[in-house]
């Protein structure tokens, strides 16, 4: 019985371990358990809602804009959207490589969140590998963006990051979902996608009140029930 219930809590803990995406306020979020932050299920959001048009695209200032115009009207209850983190892990600017740096293709993960929803979470590869040989994908008909996991009208596009390129004036981050790249680009002249991200779980809030009548009422049925047949 021991070993059994052993097995069960490793068990679990192993499915935990592996679970990286978790569905939140019925489907409209999806909290990552690994980076501990909280992806809106609609990658493409600002065009499904009728905010822009032009399928979505907006420079990165209007995209900071839009970002704020979502914690003003406390969307989905939260006002602390942003766009996804990235890190300049090198000399300020692009470290562009194939591979292990903070720009180019198959970057270090831990450089943005991005990139790490696009190969550590979603399993995609880039347009060329670490030897600099194509791999086959990253062109308009065959996209290395090949999984998208739960999320909807994510697009093989440009996603803007929220953080500005210190080495050029007016440049900011973005991750390309069609060849798995991450660079910047100027944020002025440049129209890309935004998708809104949060700190934490946006499904870790107090059990509603409601619920804790509920629960007192079946109680108090409960009591009275054994009172009458007492």
């Amino acid at each position: 019985m021991t070993r059994f219930l052993v097995a069960l809590v490793l068990g679990s803990f192993s499915i935990c371990a592996n679970a990286a995406l978790l569905s939140r306020l019925s489907g409209q979020a999806y909290y990552d358990d690994v980076l501990d932050i909280t992806w809106l299920t609609d990658a493409n959001y600002a065009a499904t809602s009728g905010y822009t048009g032009d399928n979505g695209h907006m420079n990165w200032h209007e995209s900071a804009a839009w970002i704020e115009f979502l914690n003003s009207s406390n969307f989905l209850g939260v006002n602390q959207w942003r766009l996804p983190k990235v890190v300049d892990t090198g000399s300020p600017g692009c470290d562009g490589a194939y591979g292990g740096t903070d720009c180019g293709y198959n970057v270090e993960v831990t450089t943005g969140e991005m990139a790490h929803l696009f190969f550590s979470t979603l399993n995609n590869i880039s347009a060329y590998d670490r030897n600099g040989t194509s791999t086959g994908c990253g062109n308009l008909t065959a996209p290395c963006l090949t999984n998208v996991g739960p999320f909807e009208n994510l697009l093989a596009d440009v996603y803007w990051y929220g953080q500005t390129y210190r080495t050029a004036t007016d440049y900011a981050w973005e991750f390309h979902f069609r060849a798995g790249d991450q660079s910047a680009r100027n944020a002025t002249v440049n129209f890309h996608h935004a998708w809104p991200v949060m700190d934490g779980d946006i499904g870790a809030v107090p059990i509603p009140a409601a619920f804790w009548l509920f629960g007192s009422a079946l109680g108090l049925l409960g009591w009275m029930k054994r009172r009458v047949n007492s």
